[in-house]
């Protein structure tokens, strides 16, 4: 992004995931594991390219400018942080690559290969508390790679389980509970679990 480009204000970012939908209520298991009343579904955002550009963009413009001008590559877990991943990719004009799991284990897939030493920027869609942040973290590391920070478009508000500075776009505290202490649950609400880990069992 250039110095000259209109800057986007937390507001404004707020009303882009109200005006495209992406923020959605009911009862819901989170990737994480936990239950909220709240989900944020980025992939009704991610819909509309430009608009995927000018918030990665942002994104970007927002990071430290030493990190902005060290990145080498930027790593995405799929499915979610695809979009978003490529799009930050687009606005630092780097290379991008994304992992998958494989009987339940985050790998690199595709020929893809993160080279000894490559600087990464790791993006993610939305981050409860970045459990599979934290499986693509320790790939890169794996690899010999050093993992500059971490972006995404909203930060749920929980604790980050990753070791990697974290750079959200947005802040959206969203209430969320252990399946254990959720009163819809108790209430006795369907559950849906939207989260790419689980479209086999609910494709909504």
């Amino acid at each position: 992004m250039t110095k000259e480009a209109k800057r986007m204000t937390d507001d404004e970012i707020l009303a882009v995931l109200e005006e495209t939908q992406a923020i959605r209520r009911g009862h819901f298991r989170l990737t994480s594991g936990r239950h909220s009343d709240t989900y944020i579904q980025c992939a009704r955002v991610l819909e509309h390219p430009r608009l995927s550009l000018t918030l990665a963009a942002e994104t970007v413009a927002r990071l430290p400018e030493d990190i902005q001008q060290a990145v080498d590559l930027v790593v995405s877990p799929a499915v979610g942080g695809i979009l978003f991943g490529f799009a930050v990719a687009v606005a630092l004009d780097k290379r991008i690559i994304f992992t998958e799991r494989e009987n339940a284990v985050m790998v690199l897939r595709r020929s893809f290969e993160i080279p000894p030493g490559a600087n990464v920027l790791i993006a993610e869609d939305v981050v409860t508390t970045g459990g599979s942040v934290k499986e693509v973290e320790s790939l890169v590391l794996a690899s010999g790679g050093e993992v500059l920070g971490v972006v995404s478009l909203i930060d749920r508000g929980g604790a980050p389980v990753f070791a990697a500075p974290f750079y959200p776009l947005l802040h959206l505290k969203t209430p969320s509970w252990e399946p254990e202490t959720c009163f819809l649950c108790e209430k006795g609400l369907e559950i849906y679990a939207p989260g790419s880990r689980n479209l086999a069992k609910h494709p909504v």
